[in-house]
This record gives C-alpha cells, structure tokens and sequence, in this order.
C-alpha cells in the first residue's frame, strides 16, 4: 500500500518539476540598442493667447458730433491716416479767437516795447494768446482724428452724423469710436516659474506652435522680462514678441510657446522602452545585462517626439538597452537578442 501512495504522489509532482524548470530555462526574445549620450536642447513649453503687439481704443478727447468715419470693420489703415472727422464748429470759434487774441497781442507787445503799458497787462495779454493757440491745436487734433498706429480695424461703435458722448460703450468697458490693432508682429504673455529668472534674458529665441498650422513653426523672441514675481503663483509674467509676415496668425489664437534656453548632453532612448511600475509614479528600463534582463530604475526628462529623456546615476553609454519584448521580463530573466 505505501509503494502506491509513493509512486502516486512521484507521479504527480513530476509534471510541476518539469515545468519549474521549463520557465527557469526560458530565453525571452528581445530587441536592444546601444544608450548613447545626444545633445539636445532644454526648452520651456507654456500654452498662451495670442495677443495684438498693440490695441488702441480709439475716440476723440472730448464728446461732440461725428461728421464722418471714413473706415469699417476689417479695413487695413497706416499711421497718421485719416479716420474720423468731428463737428468743426467749436474749431472754427476758436479759430476767430485766435485771430483776435493774436492781434490784441501784437498791438500791446508794440505797446509794451515802448513802455507804454504795464508788464502785468502784457503777461495778461500774452497768456490769452498761448491759451488761444493751444485751444486751437486740441480742437485741430480732435477734429480730424489721424490713426496712432499702422494695422486693421477690429471694432467700430458709432455711426456718422451720431454724437459720441464719451461713456464706456466696448465690452471692455471702455470708450470708443473703433477699435484698431496692430497685428504685425503679435505677442504672447507667459507666466515663468521664478526658478528659471536668471535664465530668461530679453531677444532670447522663441518657437510657436498652432494646432491649426501644425506643419509650422513660427518665430519669436523674448521682447520684455517683467521685474517682479508674483508672490501668489511664484512666477514672473515674460512677453513673447511673434513675427507674423504673413499674418496667418491672429489675435485670440490659442499657441504653444517654446523658449529655448540651453544646448545638455543627455540619454534619450525610445519612449516605448520606459516601463511604469504598476500603482506607482517609478519608472524603469530593461537592458542586457552579460545576456540576462537586468532592472533599473530612471527618472523621466524632456519628452522629445517619441524619444524620451532619462536619467540614473547608473546609466552608463554603451549599455544595451532592451527596446522590444521588455514587457514581460523580471529581473534575471534570459535573453535572446534578436537583431534588428
């Protein structure tokens, strides 16, 4: 009876045995590569609106009536274009007091030049004239009101013949005749973590990236570095000049913004190669370690398409990294390189 039960219990555990071994001696067929040192560049990526380079609210100083406006929405316009003429009646008044204000002035310098009248009725006199002048060159100015900058029309608010009335009347909450931008060249605002102040310098180099253009790449460059961080977010505000030829590029576009800041020497492998421990934030890679899988663990860098950075101190260039296949090792496992 014992010889049964012996051979029995031999008879199963044979079959385990013979599978234990099996995975033992199993060869995982893998892909490797070489690590090797590159030189990439460090950049910093934000996401930004795209702003107007400038945007000019544009309205008379004082409320009257609007004779003519001589552009509409879209209308491209150049510095010192004519674009809104004002009711000229009070211009036309202060003109004829001008004339007499000068003339009054030129009868009493002649006076006062002969000591015929005193100094104080002279100042007197003199002070109407320079008031009287300077009365006419406002009202000249805001009769004819010429565009500040070169650029397109954006808003317009009033009709001609309606009187403008100086109240708020944009969605900004501010007053306006038209609105005009200058859209050649167009800038971006970015907000910098305080770590990188000492490395953001003003003509510094930026790329711009759009998902309606995603062929291209757009030019830009750091055109102010604000002083000041902000004590809340612990950042700096940095505003990206953008050059736009083309104007392809318009105000409320959403972009990615690429600051270039230095040249590193760096391991980059596949991403497809990096692991991610399961329920955890750890990263690792497979290489061949003597033709078995050895583990190790990395930090992420910079993503680079589909290359990633890592980094460990126990990386070294040279070592043969397992790109294809690593998914189901474990630490020891035996390798069969296939070649690629």
């Amino acid at each position: 009876m014992s010889l049964i039960v012996m051979s029995l219990i031999y008879g199963c555990a044979q079959p385990e045995a013979r599978e234990s071994s099996t995975v033992v001696d199993r060869e995982y067929p893998v892909k490797v590569q070489s690590l090797k040192m590159e030189t990439i560049t460090r950049t910093l990526d934000y996401t930004a609106n795209l702003d107007a380079f400038e945007e000019v609210y544009f309205a008379p100083a004082s409320p009257g009536r609007i004779e003519k406006i001589h552009v509409d929405v879209g209308d491209r316009v150049r510095k010192g274009q004519a674009l809104i003429e004002m009711d000229r009646t009070q211009l036309q008044q202060a003109r004829i007091q001008l004339q007499n204000a000068r003339s009054n002035f030129f009868r009493l310098d002649t006076l006062y030049r002969l000591e015929s009248i005193s100094e104080q009725q002279y100042e007197q006199v003199k002070t109407q004239y320079e008031v009287a002048r300077s009365n006419v060159a406002f009202l000249q100015e805001n009769t004819t009101l010429l565009s500040p900058i070169s650029g397109v029309v954006t808003g317009r608010y009033y009709e001609s013949k309606e009187m403008y009335s100086g109240a708020p009347n944009t969605g900004e909450g501010k007053a306006a005749v038209v609105r005009l931008m200058q859209i050649n060249p167009l800038k971006a605002f970015v907000n910098i973590s305080e770590r990188y102040f000492p490395e953001i310098k003003k003509d510094m180099k930026a790329r711009i990236k759009l998902e309606m253009y995603s062929e291209e790449t757009f030019q830009g460059r750091v055109y102010r570095v604000h002083p000041t961080v902000d004590e809340a977010t612990r950042t700096f505000q940095t505003e990206i000049l953008i050059d736009n030829p083309e104007e392809k590029l318009r105000p409320g576009m959403f972009a990615r913004v690429m600051l270039e800041l230095r040249s590193d020497r760096a391991i980059t492998v596949p991403a497809v190669s990096v692991m991610q421990q399961e329920g955890t934030n750890n990263r690792y890679i497979y290489v061949s370690n003597d033709g078995t899988a050895r583990k190790i663990m990395v930090r992420i860098g910079k993503r680079f398409d589909d290359r990633q950075e890592i980094i460990s101190d126990s990386l070294r260039e040279g070592m043969q990294l397992v790109v294809a296949g690593q998914a189901s090792l474990e630490e020891g496992a035996r390798l069969k390189v296939i070649e690629q």
